[in-house]
Order: structure tokens, then sequence, then C-alpha cells
């Protein structure tokens, strides 16, 4: 029998054919002759025994009937893949189907094994990827990180050629890392790029393709789509990445970004990826400053669509938000009201197959990262493939992702802004008060938070194909922050021991022109930075919590994972543990650069009502610690209230300012971000 932690070496090196050496421990596919391509069938005995001489293990292939995969292999080998093209998603589905419907492990082998070779390894990838955290026997398996399979996505082209030297001349023991330059695509005339440590990294581009393979587009099997609160979750983790990204601007004295709301206009910002696809040999595409979108009839990717396709859909959008309800296929009304109108409308808008009329309201949110990832060659006349925003990997690599997800939750804004504000019942959590809470940096001053440069290392030699075998490291800078503790002090006068719910958020205490903001504004900047239950005894309670802790975020080795590092013993609780999940915003983007003289910040803190927000299930082992972005898997979001409470709605009469809104359970502490530019810390390996 297969054993299933061997379908991860298929990700490893992902151009080089099946039958070549596998994994740190030299492992080999023995595959039957047929399920060698044409090219190395004639020669089948004598590369299969080349490759499998220093083998020091070896995985037989089951010969079996295999399935048509003439849809899969219609996208050619050596193009780009992207989730937002419909016809990209429809091959997608129809190989995540073949996956998924085969019974056993040792079949799911064969399959994969044979797909390897012939389909488009982005999508192989892709697809396999989205199988293996579905299917009931393999979703414990821990995913390698996708930067490690497909660097060609995160790291500048030129780095290529000096890790491709250093693994050929340097033996492994004495191999040097390879520096990632820190401002590659673009000078400091552009002001864009000031905020190329956040488009850019690593971490932030990982996590926001991971979100999109647990939360598929297309799939047979509805209910790897349909998971719960997927609408809803599509609009909060958004938001809080463009309301992250305006605290960034803020750090570096920029303005808010500026919606792209009239699709007409050139597009002002423009991005040079200056990166290689490996797989397609060719380079990442540009946009030139003052690109006008184009209507795009590319007929390659079956794509015929004007830009006035892309009004018709918003107009309608707006028309149902407006009017309370949208129109289902079956011409019934789905009203948007409270408990379920974010779901729907974000179902609508991203749009999967869950999206209650997809006829009608069309596919803006995808359509619009095609329409701007074809700007540059909107009818193929140049055999250009898309540009960053075609890709999840990439999309957040470039300016007008923010502006274009400016104005997406500008759309749900309209529909949050005709909710009626949250009563003072609503919020208020009777006999809990917060007596105060102080943020404290490790070794620093009280309420201000630190943040630096750091440089890690990421292995590429998984991703380095027809190269000499063995560890090669890119090292790369990121942004850093000291970590830190909050203390929040409550009293809790019911006389019984009650839970509560702590939700954190961080805002700006003044706008980019140094006055200070209105809620209705500032509570669109809170950026969540932590969620969790507490107990509270009756008198004074303090709690405690460490900023590593985060519900939004996962830790830098998870965000990196070196699956061979320490594995546990197979089937071991240990092992349990460590097949951790991949989705997570990462840990040191917890809180934004801040300024060398300090950028005031309010920290909010609300302790709600547990027996309001507490859903009943079971969480142990299902990943469940950065669930505020992603969720939990196979679980229900664990968090009763809608997303973003509270500040998801307008504030009522009379709170026009944040220190106007608290109630006896919230508490609010002036804080200060301070960036030290001349430190430059190396992270230990």
């Amino acid at each position: 029998m297969a054993d299933k932690h061997d379908l991860l070496l298929l990700f490893e090196r992902p151009n080089e054919p099946v039958f070549m050496e596998k994994g740190k421990t030299i492992t080999v596919f023995d595959i039957p002759d047929k399920f060698l391509t044409d090219r190395y069938r004639p020669i089948g005995s004598e590369v299969q025994s080349r490759f499998g001489e220093k083998a020091e293990k070896r995985i037989p292939v089951k010969d079996i009937s295999l399935p048509d995969l003439r849809i899969p292999m219609s996208l050619g080998r050596d193009e780009q893949f992207s989730l937002f093209v419909p016809r990209h998603r429809r091959i997608a589905g129809r190989l995540i189907d073949i996956f998924m419907g085969v019974r056993t492990i040792d079949d799911l082998q064969s399959i994969a094994v044979y797909a390897h070779d012939r389909i488009n390894p982005f999508l192989f990838n892709y697809a396999l990827s989205v199988a293996l955290l579905h299917r009931s026997d393999t979703k414990n398996l821990d995913l390698p990180s996708f930067a490690q399979n497909f660097p060609e996505k995160f790291v500048d082209s030129q780095v290529f050629r000096k890790v491709r030297e250093e693994a050929t001349v340097v033996s492994e023991g004495s191999r040097m890392p390879i520096t990632v330059p820190r401002d590659y695509t673009a000078s400091d005339l552009d002001p864009e790029h000031r905020l190329w440590y956040f488009r850019e990294d690593l971490g932030i581009n990982l996590h926001h393709w991971h979100w999109h393979l647990i939360y598929p587009f297309e799939a047979g099997d509805r209910a790897i789509v349909n998971k719960d609160r997927r609408g809803e979750l599509f609009y909060y983790m958004h938001q809080q990445v463009v309301a992250r990204y305006n605290l960034e601007r803020f750090s570096n004295n920029l303005a808010r970004v500026t919606r792209l709301n009239d699709f007409r206009q050139p597009i002002a910002e423009g991005y040079f990826p200056k990166m290689d696809s490996l797989v397609a040999s060719r380079a990442w595409p540009p946009r030139f400053d003052n690109t006008k979108l184009s209507d795009l009839n590319r007929e390659l990717d079956q794509i015929n669509l004007d830009i006035a396709d892309l009004e018709r859909w918003r107009d309608r959008i707006f028309e149902a938000i407006h009017q309370g309800f949208v129109v289902d296929e079956s011409g019934n009304r789905v009203p948007l009201d409270e408990q379920r109108g974010i779901d729907i409308l974000g179902n609508i808008l991203e749009s999967s197959i869950t999206s209650v009329n997809r006829s009608l309201y069309g596919d803006l949110h995808n359509m619009g990262h095609v329409f701007i990832s074809y700007a540059h060659d909107p009818d193929h006349r140049h055999l250009e493939s898309f540009g960053v925003m075609g890709d999840s990997a990439t999309a957040m690599r470039d300016p007008v992702f923010y502006r274009w997800h400016a104005f997406v939750d500008d759309m749900f804004q309209e529909h949050k802004t005709r909710l009626t504000s949250y009563t003072l019942p609503q919020l208020q959590y009777d006999g809990i008060t917060i007596g105060g809470i102080q943020v404290a940096s490790d070794g620093g001053r009280p309420n201000v938070l630190s943040t630096f440069w750091q440089q890690s290392d990421v292995d590429l030699s998984r991703g380095m194909d027809f190269v000499p075998r063995g560890n090669v490291f890119a090292r790369f800078t990121h942004l850093q922050h000291t970590p830190f503790t909050y203390t929040i002090n409550v009293n809790n006068s019911s006389g019984a021991q009650r839970f509560g719910t702590v939700r954190i958020f961080l805002g700006p205490k003044t706008d980019e022109r140094g006055q200070p903001m209105l809620l209705s504004d500032q509570r669109l900047l809170m950026i969540e930075l932590d969620k969790f239950v507490v107990a509270l005894n009756p008198g004074q309670n303090t709690i405690r919590r460490r900023s590593t802790d985060s519900s939004v975020t996962i830790p830098f080795e998870r965000t990196f994972r070196n699956l061979d590092a320490n594995r546990p013993a197979a089937g071991s609780a240990e092992e349990l543990e460590f097949n951790f999940c991949g989705c997570g915003w990462p840990q040191h983007m917890l809180i934004p650069k801040g300024l060398p003289e300090g950028m005031r910040c309010e920290l909010f803190v609300m302790i709600s009502n547990y027996e309001d927000d507490r859903v009943d299930q079971q969480l142990v082992g299902a990943c469940s610690d950065a669930a505020s972005f992603c969720g939990v898997r196979d679980r229900l979001y664990p968090d009763r209230r809608p997303m973003g409470y509270p500040f998801d709605r307008l504030p009522r009469a009379g709170a026009d300012r944040l220190v106007n809104f608290l109630t006896p359970n919230m508490s609010l502490v002036d804080v200060v971000i301070q960036h030290d530019p001349n430190r430059v810390v190396q992270r230990p390996n």
C-alpha cells in the first residue's frame, strides 16, 4: 500500500521528469513504461535504471487504467496558470475532481505520477494541493511551501543565475546564501516603491495564495467550495489587507489608497516585476504608467469581454445593495439581511460557483484581476501572458491590487452602512469592566512598539530543476517587530465566573494630514491583532497575552516550513501537531512599520459575552490558530458575531469619535510604533 507522505515528493522540482531523484533521502518512483512520456518511453529502461542507481528508497507505482486527462492537458505545459481566468478554473476543477474521485492512496499516487509529466506544473500543484487538503485520507498532510517549489513567483530573476552557479560550483556544505536585493523593482522616484517591503513580502504573498487554495472557486464536489461563511471571509480577509496597507502608507507618509472605481481612466501606477517564469521561460510582463484597460479578446483563453460588462455587473450589484435583496436564478428575491447578507454578497462579488446568480451579477472581482493583468496585451497580438495581477501568488506585489480591492471593499461597505448600528445592549457586557490596558515590548518602554529589518533564509532547492542536489538558500529582507505582551485588567462584578471573547484592534490616531479621525472613517482602518476566549473569575482579573499567540498570524517557521526538519515519528501524537496548516498572516507583519519619529496609534480592547459569540464544536487538531483570516479547516467559523465586529457597521448616534464609542467592557490606550531603519538583524537558522 502506498504511503500518503510520498505524494508530497511530487511537488519537488516541478519541471523534472517524475522518474528523477526526489527528496533528501534519495528516492525514485518505479513507474510502468506506459507512464513515461513519448520522449522517454523508447529509452525507459536506461533512464530509470540510471536514476535508480543511487536510490536509497524506491516507490513502486501501480499500473492502473487511467482517467481521461484531455481537459487538464489542454492547458500547455509552458503556459501560465491563473485561477482568475474562467477557462483555467474549469480545467482545474476537472483535475481536482479526478484527484478527489479515486478511492485509494495507491490509485491517487498512480494517477498523480502519470499526470505529473503531462500537466501544466502550476495547474498540477494547485489541483493536487486542493485534493490533498480535502480528501479524508490525506487532509492531515502538511503541504510544502509554494515558495520553495515555485521560487520564481517570489524572487528576483537575477537571483537564479547566482543560485545555479552556487549549486553547480560549490559543494553543499560550503554553499553561501544568495542575497535577494531589497530595492530591485523600482527606485524611490516612484512613491509607491516605499511599500516594496509589504507588497513583495514572501509571507504576505504566500498567505494570499494559500487562502485561495483553501477556498477554491470551482470543484465538482460543491462542499469543497461552499464552506461556512466563505463569502463573508472573502470580504473580511481582503478588507483587513486593505486596512493594513493603508496603515503602511501612513508609515511612509502617503495618503490612503484611492479606489479603482472608474474602469476607463488610465491606471497611474505602473509595475515592473523583475521576475521570470521558469516554467513558461518568459519574463513576467510589466505594466507601464498610465496604462488604460481595454476590451478583451483573447481567443486562446476563451475570453471575449468588454469593459462595459464590468460596469454592468458593478451597477447591478450596487442596485441589489440599495434594494436590499438579490435575485437568484429562479427569479426569487434573496434578502441581504444582517445575518447572511454579507456572505451572499461576498459569493456574488468574488465570484465562485456559490454565487446565487452568476448570469445576472457576473464575475466582477475575478474579471477585474483579468482585465488589469492583460492590459498590456488585451487582444493577444504580442502573444504575451497575463501580468502579476493574474496570479494569486503574485497579485499582491502590484500597487493596483490594493486600488482594486479598495473598490471591491467599497461595495461591501455600501451594504454595511445600510445595516442598523450596534445598540448599547449589543456592545455591552453587564458586570464586566476593563480597568486598563498596557502593551510592553520585550525590553522596551510601555506602549511603544518597535520595528526593524530582519534577514532570513529560504531553501530554494525543491524548486530548482536540473541543478545539482542539496540545499541552496536565498536570503531576503523583511519587516520584523520586537515581540510584545498585552496586559488587560478586568473587573467581574457579576458574582460568578463568566467567559468572554477578547477582541484587540489597532488603528491610526490621526489621518494622513495629522487630523483626528472620525470613527466612521477610522473604523475602516482598524486592523485585528488578536481574538481569544478568557475565563473571568469574580473580582479583579489580569489577562496577559503574547503577540506571538495572535489568532491572525502563523509563525515564520510555518510560513516557510521545511517538511524534512525534525519530523516526528509517523502516526505519533507529535506528528499531528507538526501537520499544521499554511494559511495565515505572517507573524513578522503583525504590526505596521511605523515611523522613525513614532507613528501614533490607538489600541482598542473589547471583551464581549462569550455566550453570544460561541460556536459549539471541537477544535482540537483542526488548525485553528490563524482562524480570524482563514477560518478553521472542516469546521464552522469560530465566532458567531459578524467578522470585524464591532467596527463592521457605522457607529451609533453620538459616537463620532472612538473614545465616545466605548462602553465599560471596552478600553483604549495610545501606542506609538517606532521604526529603526538602520537596524538589520540576521534571523538565527
